[in-house]
This record gives structure tokens, sequence and C-alpha cells, in this order.
């Protein structure tokens, strides 16, 4: 990455590593290659498309979570597996997904009798999201396991409602329960997994364990996971999917900032900056966490310590606080670090914030942008 170069860009924008995609892409691409599992990228997390050919090496194919993210990812990528997940699916919105999706997962065994037959004789695999019950992280927001989560169909639900006529229309289960999250977690919710369905298993052309796996992380276990996925395919004779997002572009993008202003507070150092947590990084204000900065340091561990937010109104719109080896000033470029995931596809224009511009910077040391917006942006949801 050519900072020299970044800090001349129009601010705020976001900056794709391109490099650092290709070096994830080769772990996930290896991990396929000894396991036999299959990788797909979760378009929730980065649906930059005009990175998709980058991308298009290293997976299997893509998922969705409806009709719009199923379409992009047969338009872009449509050669290789279409999946799609939804909580539900609209009568008209499943018509136009049939066009598009070749593995199809529903939530309940309500949706999958009303739509599963009619998806079943045009050939589509079927699926069933199940929910393990079982917990492995703190942030509920993201907890599908969550006492009354609407998200999989738990045993009980399973055992009530899922007819003789229903499972033979299954061709694989679903479950996604992760966030953030290395092997133990994973490894602890298949077995609950292999305890409530696992004389289902074997009856199964594939099974999805979803997203959340931190597989591209410097500290993840691949050999754990390697030895695990050999076993689930071996022991059942399966099909193994994974549907990870972030791992893809892990590390692998920048917000760039600007400066605005240093108000003075007899409390802590204030930083304005035209970047905003709650428009164009809003898991900083959802999860909460507080992302990394490049050059920067956690609050007084070096000399200079300001509270970092936005120019919006929403008094919560703080980015973090931040420590630095000088004291700021008005104009200065801050860089935001592991912005690719979560971020472009959750921006939004909260306040008449502009949308911060895309840019790639290719392994080859070039710059390039490709998508820049402005006041019709902004204007074009609001009315005619």
């Amino acid at each position: 990455m050519n900072w020299n170069e970044l800090n001349k860009l129009p601010t705020p924008c976001y900056v794709i590593d391109e490099a650092k995609i290709i070096a994830n892409g080769e772990i996930l691409k290896n991990l396929q290659a000894k396991t036999g599992a299959k990788i797909l990228l979760a378009q929730k997390a980065f649906s930059c498309y005009d990175l998709y050919p980058t991308i298009e090496p290293f997976l299997a194919g893509t998922e969705a979570s409806g009709l719009f993210e199923a379409r992009l990812g047969y338009e872009y990528l449509g050669h290789k597996e279409v999946h799609v997940f939804s909580a539900a699916y609209k009568a008209n919105d499943f018509e136009e997904i049939l066009k598009y999706a070749g593995h199809i997962v529903f939530n309940s065994p309500r949706q999958l009798a009303l739509y599963g037959p009619k998806a079943k004789v045009l050939g589509k695999s079927i699926g069933l999201r199940i929910n393990p019950e079982c917990s492995t992280q703190d942030h509920a927001i993201y907890d599908p396991c969550a006492p009354g989560s609407r998200l999989g169909t738990t045993k009980a639900q399973w055992d009530e409602h899922m007819t003789p006529e229903l499972i033979s229309l299954l061709d694989g289960l679903h479950f996604h329960t992760l966030c953030e999250q290395k092997f133990e977690p994973l490894a602890r919710t298949f077995k609950v997994v292999e305890e409530k369905w696992g004389k289902y298993l074997h009856k199964l052309k594939w099974i999805n364990m979803g997203g959340g796996h931190y597989i591209t992380h410097k500290d993840y276990e691949l050999k754990a996971l390697e030895d695990f996925l050999l076993y689930v395919r071996n022991t059942y004779d399966t099909q193994v999917y994974m549907e990870p997002g972030e791992a893809f572009v892990l590390n692998a993008g920048y917000l760039l900032t600007t400066v605005l202003d240093l108000p003075v507070n007899s409390e802590t150092k204030l930083c304005i900056v035209d970047a905003s947590g709650a428009c164009h990084m809003p898991d900083v204000i959802e999860m909460p966490y507080t992302p990394p900065m490049v050059g920067a340091a956690r609050p007084h561990e070096k000399e200079f310590t300001y509270r970092i937010g936005s120019q919006t109104c929403l008094a919560g719109d703080v980015v973090g606080e931040y420590s630095f080896d000088h004291p700021l000033v008005e104009g200065e470029r801050l860089a935001f670090a592991d912005m690719a995931y979560y971020t472009m596809c959750k921006s939004n224009t909260f306040n008449g914030m502009p949308l911060p511009s895309i840019y790639v910077a290719h392994a080859n040391g070039s710059l390039e942008l490709i998508k820049s917006f402005g006041y019709e942006d902004f204007k074009y949801r609001l009315g005619k």
C-alpha cells in the first residue's frame, strides 16, 4: 500500500486492498483442496462485485440472504453455485429466486412446506436451517441461538412439525451460529448438531456450517479445522459447505478520513472527522466495537489520546478513543483499518452524510476509483 498516494484521495473513502484479498483467498483455496469442503462468499458481508473476478478463483459460489443478493451472485458468478437463505420468502420474490439460485434453504417447516415442493420439482437442492440452541458468543445481536431466536428450526420444532414428507424434500441441513470466531466454537456446535440430528446426516447430500469462521485470521487453528472437515465428510459421506464473508476480506480494507475540528473539552481531547460510525461503519455502533487505526494505539498507550467522532448530530456517533505519538491537527488524514466487510454494504446517508467513494488498491500498485457518490445518491431514495 502506497500511503503517500492514499493520503491524496478525497475523503471519506474506502480503499480495498486487492493483494490482501488474494492472500486470504489462497488460504481458503488450500483448505478446500485439502478437505473437499466448498467455500461460498457470504455477500451480506462483502458485495463489491467489481472485486468478484479477484475472488472467483478461490470460491465455489455465493451465498445470498434474499432476492437481490441471489441475483447479484448469479449475474456476476452464475457459472458457480448460488445459494440463498431467508428467514421467510415473499411469494413473488421466490418465483424470481428460482431463476437464480440452485440451493435454497428454508428457515421453518412451514416455509419448507409452502415453497419446497415447487423448488424440488424444478431441480433445486433444498435445505432447512436448524437452530442447535448452542450459544457460543457474547454479542446478543449476532447470536442466532439466543432464547426466542427467529432463525432456524429447533429440535423440538423439528420433532413436532417435520413430517416424513417434509424430510424427504431435504438435500441438506444448514446451521449458522458463529460470529468472528475460531475453531473451538464450531467444534462445540457441531457436537450438539450430531447429538440432535446425527441420524439424518447420513441420509443427506450436504451440510452447510454457515459463516462467522475466522479462517484467515493469523491465529486460526487451520490444522484442527482441516481434520474436522475431513471427519465430517468421511463420517457422513456428505458435502460440507462453509459461507464466510469476513474471511475473504479480513484486514483488506481501509476507511480514510480527515480531521475537521479539535473542540476544547475539559474531560478529554475531542476530534471530529468526516467519516461516521453510524453511517459508514455501522457495526461500530451495533456490536459495538472499536476498529483498529493505522499508526494509533489504545487510549493512553501513547502520549496524546483523542475521542474520535463524526459530524452527525447523533451524540453516540463516536468511533472510539485512540492515542497518538503527536497532537492531531486539522486537515490530518486518519485511516481506520479492517473496513472491507459490513461497511460498504451497510453504509447509509443519515443526516445527509455523503457515502464514501470506493477505491481499489490493485496488487500491481495502481489505484482505481470504482464508485463515487454525491447529492443525487442521497436524494434518490427519498422521493421522486
